[in-house]
Parts: structure tokens; sequence; C-alpha cells
């Protein structure tokens, strides 16, 4: 079954994503988590983690894209004119 685009369990942003990640690894580490809940956490936990990769790999391809059109080397052997 193909993947929902509007799918409520998706991050807004990034930064929210790794505040929810934040959230997750604080209450695991508390250690007072049923085990259904931690597993549950565990689960949520790998898809924020691969959701924040997603994201920063679009940002890298962006910055890619952008240092290969606007940011050009200083030719050092030219004269000025």
């Amino acid at each position: 079954m193909p993947k929902k685009q509007s799918d409520p369990q998706q991050p807004a942003s990034f930064e929210e994503a790794m505040a929810e990640l934040d959230r997750l690894v604080a209450d695991m580490e508390g250690g007072e988590l049923p085990l259904e809940a931690s597993v549950a956490a565990y689960k949520r936990g790998s898809e924020l983690v691969k959701y924040c990769a997603q994201q920063l790999d679009k940002v890298e391809s962006q910055v890619k894209v952008l240092e290969g059109e606007m940011l050009k080397p200083f030719a050092v052997d030219e004269e000025p004119s």
C-alpha cells in the first residue's frame, strides 16, 4: 500500500523531528517506560532519524547546487585591468 502524502506521524519540520527525538531519548533513558512503550518509542525514533537524514540529504543537495552555480574560486593568476 503506498504511503500517504499527509501522514499524521510525519513531523512538520526537521526541528520538530529533532525535538520529538530528544523527548523520546529522554523518556527511554529515564528507564520508567514499560516494555511495549519502549519498543514503540524505539520504532518512532527510528522513523524520526530516517526523516532527519532525508531532510539533511535534501539540504546537502541544495548546497551542492548553490556551490556549483554561485560560488566561484578567485582567479589568483589574473592581473587587475
